[in-house]
């Protein structure tokens, strides 16, 4: 399941993901918006996406992690619009029958995540200048 959402990322929808008899392994990455970068104080972020080929590439990605790993499933939320610092902006579930492949698919989704998919994500600072970042750094 990959989506995009405006409004802020809910936990509670992550744990239906870990309610199949088949997985041993729940493994949970959580992106936040952190106060600094590169330095300067951050006031807030703003995400833009394409959310068409955004669903598209993670479902590439998706089909990568199974063929790799052996996983039951695997879930992303990434927020679109203002995240203010502090608040989740990306948010990736794996379930497995085991912990090594949960934690190696996790890690896995999120970096391809970061790299491949059409997300672009501006940095507002305290000082009131702004930003362009190539989403993943």
């Amino acid at each position: 399941m990959f989506a995009l959402s405006a409004k802020s990322i809910d936990g509670r929808d992550f744990r239906r993901t870990a309610k199949d008899r088949e997985s041993g392994a729940w493994v949970v990455f959580e992106g936040r918006v952190r106060a600094k970068s590169r330095g300067r104080k951050v006031r807030w972020l703003e995400y833009e996406a394409s959310p068409k080929l955004a669903a598209a590439e993670f479902g590439r990605i998706v089909r990568e992690i199974r063929r790799k790993f052996e996983v039951v499933d695997v879930f992303c939320v990434h927020r679109v619009g203002r995240v203010r610092v502090g608040r989740t902006a990306v948010r990736v579930a794996v379930t497995a029958a085991h912990r090594d492949a949960a934690f190696a698919a996790c890690r896995y989704a999120i970096d391809q995540l970061k790299k491949r998919l059409p997300i672009w994500k501006k940095e507002f600072f305290t000082d009131g200048t702004a930003a362009w970042i190539r989403h993943g750094k």
